[in-house]
């Protein structure tokens, strides 16, 4: 049974930066890529960013790319999203996700455990 936990939001203003993290348990981490997903009040979930088990292939979507930077501590089962340079349209709930595989396509797709999410509040 995985289970992600992620902490990290919180509200900045227009310009600033937050990094959200990521813990997992219950799975064997650096055997399987992970995802950045968010979802504003009634909008649908969009993808973010993903990286591979290893590392070593990261992938963003084109609205936060070089604005976003993911990465993973795999001796702390641990993803991380550094945000820089945030805009009120990146408010949203943020959600970690496993894909139980170690590679990712481009788009990434499959992801199959879900973390509660953390909030992140953005303001002009």
């Amino acid at each position: 049974q995985a289970q992600l936990v992620e902490s990290g939001g919180g509200s900045v203003q227009a310009g600033g930066s937050l990094i959200l993290s990521c813990t997992a348990s219950g799975l064997t981490f650096n055997t399987y890529a992970m995802g950045w997903f968010r979802q504003a009040p009634g909008k649908e979930r969009e993808y973010v960013a993903a990286i591979n088990a290893g590392g070593g292939s990261t992938f963003y979507d084109r609205s936060v790319k070089g604005r976003f930077t993911i990465s993973r501590d795999n001796s702390k089962n641990t993803v991380y999203l550094q945000m820089n340079s945030l805009k009120p349209e990146d408010t949203a709930v943020y959600y970690c996700a496993v894909r139980r595989r170690a590679v990712l396509s481009d788009p990434p797709t499959a992801f199959d455990y879900w973390g509660q999410g953390t909030q992140v509040t953005v303001s002009s």
